[in-house]
């Protein structure tokens, strides 16, 4: 049994044949990978990474608070960097660093790929309360 979040106040729209979120049966809810989409403009904003990286964790924290989770919650993450570089990574884990950066920071993977129209995109799990 699963529970597909399609949907939800402020977050981009899932525009192909995926859910923003899916939480299952066991405790936990997968976040589809986020793109730097800006609620306010409804377009993904291309600017620095340091800007992209904010926007794509501020689109994560709406789908899992829109989900009933906690960013606190999150176990692991993958970040895709459309140009992997010392630079591009010390500036997205700069920010990631603000959302993440706790005592308890979730297991991550950082990988450097090709990216449409944008620079970076975050994917995660969560675990959830019960």
């Amino acid at each position: 049994m699963k529970t597909t979040n399609r949907t939800i106040a402020g977050c981009p729209p899932a525009l192909g044949p995926y859910s923003l979120s899916v939480q299952t049966a066991s405790p936990l809810l997968f976040v589809s990978g986020m793109t730097p989409w800006d609620p306010v403009t409804g377009k993904i904003e291309r600017g620095s990474v340091t800007e992209q990286t904010r926007l794509v964790l501020e689109n994560i924290k709406r789908v899992v608070e829109g989900s009933e989770a906690s960013l606190a919650n999150t176990v692991s993450c993958r970040v895709y960097l459309s140009n992997l570089t010392p630079e591009t990574f010390k500036e997205m884990n700069a920010v990631y660093a603000e959302y993440f950066g706790g005592d308890h920071p979730p297991a991550r993977a950082t990988v450097g790929t090709q990216l449409l129209g944008f620079d970076v995109e975050i994917e995660c799990v969560v675990a959830l309360e019960k």
